[in-house]
């Protein structure tokens, strides 16, 4: 049960703190346009760990085993980040992270296809009951409905196969390693792409991207290392802590303060969290103890 919690409470770090780097993004694409925002993400992200990654593991940590795996996974979340950053520039971030938040449903659901867990009712239930808590959240954007509602699908859908992938290699490599790998094929990819959309970056914008590229690292590193310690089923539903956490930014920028349906929603999300924590505990408990048992 200790590698349990552990595996909650990176998840819910990881979570909590990648609104900070959305609301930097956001507050960007003002002035920059989503090539540039994705580009400063990655290329900070990856000059923050290379130092750090080279003096542990060498060069070699550039090509990790599992190469394919890798680049998949890679993949999907750069992907992910292209989706959600224009997601954001059109609609307000709370509204497109609780749409992107079928994630969670979707990573529980195709668990025992790709990584062979078992998927009980309570998990089922729980991430199901996180996500009436988002739909709660999400109200209004029914009667505002635009595409920018289609990229924050797309965005939920990649981050479901980044988990599964994250989830398939976290036992094989250093998390630090498995970050570096991801942030070398964004700078790669993104890196390319930049000529072709760029345009002048003022010396605030640029301190701006290094600290998302900071928070991405940091992020990132803890829901990697989270998944040493808990199945990605298990995980999910920790997944919404995320929108908690962004609610509270824009309270703090924005002056947005939660209205009562919002609060509902996040008490249900809460408690779907709370309800798989106690039937895992129980699940271990019996399984040490045994059927028999007197």
């Amino acid at each position: 049960m200790s590698h349990l919690y552990i595996g909650i409470t990176l998840v819910i770090i990881g979570f909590s703190l990648m609104p900070a780097m959305d609301c930097i993004a956001k507050y960007l694409s003002d002035d920059l346009n989503l090539v540039q925002i994705v580009w400063g993400r990655y290329f900070f992200h990856f000059l923050f760990l290379l130092p750090i990654v080279l003096h542990r593991h060498g060069i070699k940590a550039l090509l990790p085993p599992c190469l394919k795996l890798q680049i998949a996974r890679s993949t999907f979340l750069i992907l992910a980040t292209l989706t959600f950053f224009a997601a954001i520039k059109i609609m307000p971030l709370a509204n497109a992270l609780a749409i992107a938040f079928i994630s969670p449903l979707i990573v529980t659901l195709i668990s025992p296809f790709f990584l062979g867990e078992k998927v009980d009712i309570f998990r089922f239930i729980a991430a199901v009951t996180g996500l009436m808590g988002t739909l709660i959240i999400l109200r209004p954007v029914i009667n505002d409905f635009h595409h920018g509602i289609f990229y924050a699908l797309g965005t939920g859908v990649m981050y479901a196969f980044y988990s599964v992938t994250t989830r398939k290699i976290s036992n094989v490599n250093d998390p630090i390693v498995t970050l570096m790998f991801s942030a070398t094929v964004g700078s790669i990819v993104m890196s390319i792409a930049l000529p072709f959309h760029w345009s002048h970056i003022g010396l605030i914008d640029l301190g701006l991207m290094q600290v998302m590229g900071l928070l991405g690292a940091i992020s990132h590193y803890f829901f990697i290392k989270a998944y040493h310690y808990a199945e990605a089923s298990v995980l999910a539903p920790f997944h919404y802590t995320e929108m908690i956490s962004a609610i509270i930014l824009s309270w703090f920028i924005f002056g947005d303060f939660p209205d009562l349906f919002t609060w509902i929603g996040m008490i249900i999300i809460i408690g779907s969290g709370i309800l798989i924590s106690i039937k895992e505990q129980h699940k271990t408990q019996y399984e040490k103890i045994g059927p028999n048992s007197s």
